[in-house]
């Protein structure tokens, strides 16, 4: 399980959260997938009924209907990965592994509207974490996200689940790369309720199938080229396996991450969850093209969000965390437009922030676009925040000769976190075909607080965060060593520094003894760092 015992901020510096005793313990986690095997050796003692539902069966047993070549193993394998059993010599450790997991078989029939709601809205004052490695075509053609129904259960989940402090979705960002699908078409993973999560392979680099999109918060690590390692889990018929693959693989470890961070501290809300991990992300060792500095001093990437999850940041950081200020939301509609977009031509749009109704500092932003095209792939969308950030809303999608164009389709953002709305926001639609297009409508919908979360008080400066740059978790990419290391698919169907209390013999001793732990637990004939 090389992505945990690495060492020299090349895992997800889950041992040292261990060495605090923290294993998830309290948390429950449900994987919305193709069912759970209930009783395999390394989920039995962990497995939670209540956590649990047969969406396409319609009965409380999520077992996975077994064939010749098991194709129903998508659910058992993410469920290792989050609460795989301790000290039991049969597969794997899971990130959690003190966490109760659950599974809901909902993928295993039409997914519908209807499937949907009932799975993301199953028990919400139970479970804490919703984990869903899903969503629609990969196919980089596909516009598609939540129904109405859907959309009313993740809205009632963040709302009222958790007894208020809102459920929390984690949502793999997609495995379309291959073909230049971007997950700003996926309305699961760019929604401002799921906590979008991105694969990084074992040597930094950004995977084949990996979709750059805006609304990509964070990653962990998974599969990536021949010959890199990928990820090690249970499997069906109580067996196990050490090649789950893809941003499937990643939501689980996330979740796990998580779950991690609700033991230290019960009583964050989702939004609390989305604000630690975008303070705790690293964006050290992950290789990508686009790393900018956003207008807060954070550094982000399409790619990989703000970093690879830290889980060890992220417990402490948790631990004393104060809940953020309750969310605002303003809308700013551009004058009405029926403007064209000439064929190899771009069209600048600005739109002037003075006030926003509540929203002084900024977590999410949605460009809400109406669009005519003649080929819908051809167009290229960038926005441009009043502090500088220019982020890629869509890029071109070779695929997608649609002539569907997008209808009040929101694009999301958040890389402009921590930031200021005030100013002008620029949005350029480039279309670079030989076809029409018209801009028929657009506003911003920003989401954020009147003031910062208590944690960034103490960098407060004449009235507004100042840089992030002197941040011990998320500070410059840059490596003065130079001492780079070189991170499934379903169809359709989210700190204070503390010096350990060990002396330098008993951690390391301690150490010692998880890194064991992890060795003996991997299957047999797996190769570890």
């Amino acid at each position: 399980m090389w992505y945990l015992n690495r060492g020299g901020g090349l895992d997800m510096n889950v041992i040292p959260a261990w060495m605090e005793g923290i294993t998830g313990k309290g948390a429950v986690v449900t994987i919305l997938d193709d069912g759970l095997e209930k009783d395999h050796p390394d989920l039995v003692q962990n497995y939670d009924p209540l956590a649990s539902y047969d969406v396409n069966g319609q009965d409380s047993d999520p077992s996975p209907r077994y064939d010749m070549i098991d194709s129903n193993r998508h659910g058992t394998r993410c469920a290792g990965e989050v609460a795989a059993t301790s000290n039991n010599s049969v597969c794997a450790l899971g990130v959690a592994h003190g966490a109760q997991v659950g599974g809901v078989r909902m993928l295993d029939g039409d997914v519908t509207d209807a499937v949907e709601a009932r799975s993301l809205s199953l028990n919400p004052h139970h479970i804490d974490i919703y984990s869903a490695s899903w969503g629609p075509d990969d196919d980089g053609k596909t516009v598609d996200g939540p129904g109405e129904l859907a959309t009313r259960a993740f809205i009632e989940g963040v709302t009222k689940g958790r007894n208020g402090k809102g459920s929390i979705f984690i949502w793999a960002s997609g495995n379309g790369g291959r073909d230049h699908d971007n997950c700003n078409c996926d309305g699961y993973t760019n929604s401002i309720y799921s906590l979008s999560i991105s694969s990084a392979t074992e040597h930094g680099h950004v995977p084949w199938y990996s979709e750059a999109c805006s609304s990509t918060l964070a990653s962990t690590y998974s599969s990536g080229a021949v010959g890199e390692r990928q990820v090690v889990t249970t499997d069906l018929r109580h067996s196990c396996t050490s090649s789950h693959t893809g941003t499937s693989a990643s939501a689980p470890l996330a979740a796990g991450i998580c779950a991690l961070a609700l033991e230290a501290n019960p009583n964050l809300t989702w939004r609390d969850m989305q604000h630690i991990v975008v303070r705790t992300a690293r964006p050290q060792n992950l290789i990508a093209p686009d790393w900018q500095t956003n207008g807060v001093g954070r550094n982000v990437s399409h790619s990989f969000g703000y970093g690879l999850m830290d889980a060890y940041a992220m417990v402490q950081l948790a631990r004393n965390w104060i809940t953020v200020p309750e969310q605002h939301k303003c809308e700013i509609p551009a004058p009405h437009l029926l403007k064209p977009i000439p064929a190899k031509s771009v069209v600048v749009l600005q739109l002037q922030v003075k006030e926003c109704e509540g929203v002084e500092v900024l977590e999410h932003v949605q460009a809400k676009l109406t669009i005519f095209s003649q080929r819908r792939g051809d167009l290229n969308i960038q926005l441009t925040s009043p502090m500088g950030t220019r982020v890629t809303l869509l890029a071109h999608r070779a695929h997608d000769n649609s002539r569907s164009g997008f209808n009040v389709w929101p694009f999301m953002s958040v890389h402009s976190w921590g930031e200021s709305p005030f100013g002008t926001w620029q949005l350029e639609i480039h279309n670079d075909g030989r076809l029409l297009a018209q801009v028929k409508t657009w506003q911003l919908t920003l989401y954020g607080t009147t003031t910062p979360p208590a944690y960034d008080l103490h960098k407060k400066v004449g009235g507004f965060p100042s840089s992030y740059n002197d941040d011990i978790f998320h500070n410059s990419i840059d490596d003065s060593s130079s001492n780079w290391r070189m991170v499934e698919s379903v169809t359709r169907t989210k700190c204070y520094t503390k010096t350990l209390a060990y002396s330098d013999a008993r951690r390391n001793s301690t150490i010692a003894y998880w890194i064991s732990l992890v060795i003996l637990l991997v299957p047999k004939g797996t190769k570890l760092a």
